[in-house]
């Protein structure tokens, strides 16, 4: 519900409603003049159906999921009731009416089907200025309309582009700090291993050939009695047992730091606004692993700020019956329709190649609703 009062109230829609208010004012206050359509005592009556009309379909165009078809037939009804108002009604600021309406129309069409929008609609308003408002001069007013029409339409358009250039570089940015969260991790690993391998091969070698060689020493005559050998050989052998146990600990701690991880991918989203809760033994989740959640996630985020218009993501990720759950849900709406995409089938098949697998359905609330699992690595 939040969600959708935020998406009604937005600048662009504020301006909308303001305009339609200030046109219903001469509905209202001044004495209208019908075109001879409709008859004079049902002339009021029409005018306002027509005029709230127009708020519920621009309403309601609003708040439906983009691209879905039943926006663009509003878009569509909008300019439709428009015109019908200007045809059974003459006030001068009827014609705005199809200025908002082409503002939306420019955000839900193709360019081409665009203009052919623009054009029909003046035409349309040209001969009900020549034919049914008997205006002297209906090209000039045509003109003056459609120029606004038209600056509408490309403010909306362009301001459309932007807004897709920047969910597009905001989602690749994702892409590249979620690829270099995994490069930092892997390099880490590998240093890890190098310098476990350097203290076991190098380190553990000479200090046994050291104990060895006290040993010796403490055998020859003479230097069996000397207390400095025993506690040259007790301090190699705890030094011994030190580095291996470094070397054991370098090597438990082998996996990646998810939840910081996940936190810098998601931090350059303006929404949906990340709810994290990481199980504290996950950073032991071996690197496949831990790259193949990290890659669910940053395709959910990437699905619920594209798709669903999400304000909330919350991710949960928790070891229960040796497995690792990865639970995910937005309070977005989807698609009715939505199926799984080609990101979230190639999520599904890394992980089904780990021995895991990836479900996806809607919420209770009718968002996004995501859960994998992997098994626990012995």
């Amino acid at each position: 519900m939040m969600n959708q009062l935020k998406i009604l109230f937005t600048p662009m829609n504020l301006a909308a409603y303001i305009a339609w208010a200030a046109i219903g004012t001469e509905i209202w206050f001044d004495n209208l003049h019908g075109t001879g359509l409709v008859p004079a005592s049902w002339l009021m009556t029409i005018t306002v159906a027509l005029h709230l009309a127009y708020l519920v379909c621009f309403v309601l165009c609003t708040v439906i999921e983009k691209s879905d078809f039943r926006q663009k037939f509003l878009a569509i009804l909008l300019v439709l009731i428009a015109l019908a108002i200007c045809m059974v009604s003459r006030f001068s600021s009827a014609p705005v009416l199809l200025i908002v309406a082409s503002a939306v129309v420019a955000v839900l069409f193709s360019p081409p089907r665009l203009v052919a929008v623009f054009v029909i609609s003046n035409i349309s308003l040209y001969l009900i200025y020549r034919d049914l408002w008997q205006s002297d001069r209906p090209i000039i007013s045509v003109l003056i309309y459609s120029s606004f029409q038209l600056f509408a339409m490309l403010m909306a358009w362009y301001s459309h582009q932007a807004e897709k250039r920047r969910d597009e570089l905001m989602l690749l940015n994702a892409e590249l700090i979620a690829t270099r969260s995994l490069l930092a991790e892997t390099v880490r690993d590998s240093e890890r291993l190098r310098l476990s391998r350097e203290l076991h091969d190098v380190a553990g070698h000479k200090l046994t050939a050291l104990k060895l060689n006290l040993t010796a020493l403490a055998r020859q005559p003479g230097l069996d009695k000397q207390d400095g050998l025993a506690t040259c050989a007790k301090l190699a052998d705890e030094l011994l047992s030190d580095i291996r146990g470094v070397v054991q600990q370098m090597r438990l701690n082998d996996g990646m730091d998810l939840q910081a991880a996940i936190e810098k991918m998601a931090a350059p989203f303006p929404r949906p606004n990340l709810l994290l809760a990481i199980d504290d033994t996950a950073n032991l989740v071996p690197m496949r692993q831990a790259e193949a959640l990290l890659r669910t996630v940053q395709e959910a985020l990437t699905n619920s700020a594209r798709h669903s218009q999400a304000q909330q993501l919350w991710v949960v990720l928790q070891r229960e019956n040796e497995q690792w759950l990865l639970r995910i849900r937005d309070d977005g709406r989807m698609a009715n329709n939505w199926q799984k995409g080609n990101g979230l089938q190639g999520m599904s098949e890394r992980l089904e190649d780990l021995g895991g697998g990836l479900r996806c359905d809607h919420s209770s609330t009718g968002g996004m609703q995501i859960e994998a699992w992997l098994p626990v690595s012995a």
